[in-house]
């Protein structure tokens, strides 16, 4: 009977996760936290078999953590960071309790009602592209004469903030790979889907995301075994022609993807003063200018706006700091924050974890499995503007991924004996 109770209600937290993510951090904080409390019941309240605590993963999350806790020590303002820094446990028992759920459930209903539920979204960007304004009215150019921030940019369900294309990102291959999996003879299903998708993400007009998504695209089909070589070849050219043919329709995205670029790099004083003069080169410069003030532990996680927004009058600020919340580059934000030391040890523990599932080559029997893979790969593209990694929004959707990789393998899941 308790594990009927337990069953269902770990069915509903984890189905209403992405609606959590859209309503905003307060809710999608309160489900992981529910979570947490869900975790505690069924081992340590039954004192279950916690042989799963010494496996590989668990671990390394776990050194993750106590060096976050050490970062925190040594942040210049180690108050601004405390609920981020020690806070991160929720995501090591959110780890746990989706191995356990994948592990002994029915995972795929799961991500099948995941994907109703994104359609839903997708159709949303696609009513506001159209319409000019989502199913609520969001996102309209002015309301009762008003002018509204972000108007040209696609928000969905978001409202207030251009984050649907990264919302978006973090679910295509996770939910590509299901279908994949649902329907291993009906491969059209998933491509059309993904294509579907990716011109959402596109018409967002979030390059960084388009990018990413993009390369994410070329290199699931790369590592996939379930399309043949000339899929492989093909599916990638197709999705590309119909990207052009969506910007050239577009006034606003031609601008964005294209006149945008081409005016930054069509002559040498163009280049010089785009590399002079743009936002992000600043942000990187800036970040970097902190990496070099603080090289080998950084400032401490989330202190990047401490250190170039300091208006103490003793302390003499320095020239090139931008003063924003991050330097909006994760290589950059891992630097400027967690310095060469801590930049490293956690490239490391991630890429541990990416890299020993690699290596198993499980990722070629599991499409769900390698669509989790593609995406966090993707969060480390070099260069490319990003959110700040370990906001509540970029951390969270990582996790799921992380999460899924592991739990959606028997033979990687933790609790595998």
């Amino acid at each position: 009977m308790i594990n009927q109770y337990i069953e269902k209600i770990s069915f509903i937290l984890i189905l209403i996760i992405p609606i959590s993510i859209v309503v905003g951090p307060s809710i999608s904080l309160l489900n992981v936290i529910i979570i947490n409390f869900l975790i505690f019941f069924i081992f340590f309240g039954k004192k279950k078999n916690l042989s799963f605590l010494t496996h590989y993963s668990l671990k390394s999350l776990l050194l993750l953590y106590f060096y976050l806790i050490f970062n925190n020590f040594i942040s210049l303002d180690n108050e601004i960071n405390l609920a981020r820094n020690y806070g991160f446990v929720r995501l090591i028992l959110f780890f746990i309790f989706i191995n356990y759920f994948f592990f002994h459930f029915n995972s795929r209903k799961i991500l099948n009602y995941w994907t109703i539920l994104f359609f839903i979204f997708v159709f949303d960007v696609y009513y506001e592209y159209f319409v000019g304004s989502n199913i609520f009215g969001w996102g309209a150019l002015e309301i009762d004469g008003v002018e509204q921030p972000h108007a040209l940019r696609i928000i969905s369900f978001f409202k207030d903030e251009p984050i649907a294309g990264a919302f978006m990102s973090g679910f295509i291959f996770l939910l590509f790979g299901n279908l994949l999996n649902e329907y291993p003879q009906k491969k059209i299903l998933g491509v059309i889907f993904l294509l579907t998708v990716f011109l959402a993400i596109l018409l967002t007009g979030e390059r960084s995301n388009t990018i990413k998504v993009l390369l994410g695209i070329i290199l699931f089909f790369l590592l996939s075994n379930n399309f043949s070589l000339k899929s492989k070849l093909i599916t990638p050219i197709v999705i590309f022609l119909f990207s052009i043919i969506i910007i050239s329709q577009s006034n606003y995205i031609k601008t964005r993807y294209i006149d945008q670029t081409l005016e930054k790099i069509n002559s040498r004083s163009n280049i010089t003063n785009f590399l002079s003069n743009n936002l992000y080169i600043k942000l990187y410069n800036s970040g970097f200018e902190v990496f070099k003030s603080y090289p080998f532990f950084g400032v401490g996680n989330k202190n990047y706006r401490v250190e170039t927004c300091n208006d103490n009058k003793n302390k003499i600020r320095n020239s090139k700091y931008i003063c924003m919340t991050h330097p909006h580059q994760v290589y950059i934000e891992f630097l400027s924050e967690h310095g060469i030391f801590g930049t490293m040890f956690v490239i490391l523990i991630f890429f541990y974890l990416m890299f020993k599932i690699y290596k198993e080559n499980f990722l070629s029997e599991n499409p769900i499995q390698l669509g989790a893979f593609v995406f966090i790969l993707i969060n480390f593209t070099p260069l490319i503007p990003s959110g700040s990694f370990f906001s509540d929004f970029n951390l969270f959707i990582f996790f799921i991924n992380l999460s899924i990789m592991f739990g959606s393998h028997k033979k990687t899941n933790i609790f595998n004996k």
